[in-house]
């Protein structure tokens, strides 16, 4: 990994589908950008976030345009199941699985065989999707534009995954969670976050040889160059939040699974190089050393810095050659919402660092190339200069998220 890139989720495109992806990436080559951070591919859930998708592999339909279909012979594993579960969704009005007529939540195979035929059709969306993205993967390629995905770490309560593996996850015998992921109070939340994601029953993976685990993974990499492990410090223990609480303040840590499974994601990954750990917030140095012992690279978010009341040059110059530093993420304001946000004393400590003529996000932006990490990584707001109206994401909310998209007469020719 080296050089810069892009971070921008495909529904920020004019027209969010693989056509105009690959525009896109004809402009970052252009432009010298070396990768594009897609995020993740599958489906959104009922906010927008593709972070709590009602799937762990396949793809979001409302990306594919393509006539031709790739075949699927590797992706056996998930994609009947994916069929089986949006047919039967699509006819309950998108009716949550837990709430299906019994026969159907508890997968009677003489119920889903009169869903099989109309599975096809979402199995072969799949396959369109695979040729339309094959195509994209060569523009990458031939732009020499490295394909950066997401690995969200959990999963939507109401998902295939769910429903086809219930025994993989901490439910009840009726389906229900007895406890949801989040992470507890800390310095960008005083609730917490409550994701409502349903947590692993880690022993059940363990008993199965961690295959779910071993295919998400090698469906990843069919699809990304480099792939984000997104919430890394989950491989080494979560944070349990009864399901009745409205935030997470009465959770606690559940020491599982103590990463393990980064043993099986490392052995399914091939080659070294291939997978970055998020590790952007506040980590306990038992995960870091968790991230070093497979040597993974992990993210630097340069606001931390400055809120932390460090200097941004200190903090640039503390990087090592296993960070990717980031101006920001789709979780946190652009650069000129976060400087529009800072008092007059942290913006004096910022504005000794800019160049004549620079502004915060530019300044930042050259920070980032500057430092020792193995590659700088910049949300396209900070490049093309908008502030908190062009905020992706907001955590622990669900209203006004998603909904970001540029013009392409907003993308500089130079």
């Amino acid at each position: 990994m080296e050089g810069s890139g892009v971070l921008c989720h495909l529904t920020s495109l004019p027209n969010p589908c693989l056509a105009d992806a690959q525009r896109f990436v004809r402009w970052l080559g252009k432009h010298d950008y070396r990768s594009w951070q897609v995020l993740p591919l599958t489906p959104p859930d009922e906010h927008g976030s593709p972070y709590a998708s009602p799937t762990a592999f396949a793809a979001w339909p409302a990306l594919m345009e393509a006539e031709t279909e790739a075949p699927m012979d590797d992706d056996a594993y998930w994609l009947e199941d994916w069929g089986l579960y949006a047919a039967i969704k699509e006819d309950h009005d998108g009716t949550p699985w837990f709430a299906w007529p019994t026969p159907l939540r508890d997968r009677d195979p003489a119920a889903l065989a009169e869903y099989r035929e109309r599975a096809n059709l979402h199995v072969a969306q799949q396959q369109r999707f695979q040729a339309a993205w094959h195509q994209l993967q060569q523009t990458a390629t031939e732009h020499e534009v490295a394909l950066i995905g997401d690995l969200p770490i959990f999963v939507s309560h109401d998902s295939a995954d769910v429903w086809a593996h219930r025994h993989l996850f901490q439910l009840d015998e009726a389906g229900m969670p007895e406890v949801v992921a989040g992470v507890p109070p800390d310095y960008f939340s005083e609730g917490g976050q409550k994701w409502g994601t349903v947590l692993y029953r880690w022993e059940a993976h363990r008993r199965e040889g961690w295959r779910w685990w071993r295919e998400r993974m090698k469906r990843m990499l069919r699809l990304f160059d480099i792939v984000r492990i997104d919430h890394f410090r989950a491989v080494h223990s979560n944070w349990a939040i009864p399901t009745e609480d409205e935030d997470a303040r009465h959770g606690w840590w559940q020491d599982e699974p103590a990463g393990e499974p980064m043993e099986v994601l490392i052995d399914a990954s091939g080659p070294p190089g291939r997978l970055l750990a998020e590790d952007l917030g506040i980590i306990p140095e038992e995960v870091v050393a968790l991230r070093r012992r497979f040597n993974l690279h992990s993210g630097k978010r340069q606001h931390i810095g400055v809120d932390r009341n460090l200097s941004i040059s200190l903090y640039a110059s503390n990087t090592e050659a296993d960070h990717v530093v980031y101006t920001g993420t789709h979780d946190n304001n652009t650069t000129y919402g976060w400087w529009a946000s800072l008092d007059e004393e942290t913006k004096q400590r910022v504005r000794r660092l800019l160049q004549l003529g620079e502004t915060p996000a530019e300044g930042l932006i050259r920070l980032a190339k500057e430092s020792n990490a193995a590659m700088a990584m910049f949300p396209l707001q900070d490049v093309l200069g908008l502030g908190e109206e062009a905020r992706m994401n907001t955590p622990g909310t669900f209203e006004g998220n998603w909904r970001w998209t540029f013009a392409w007469s907003d993308l500089p020719d130079k």
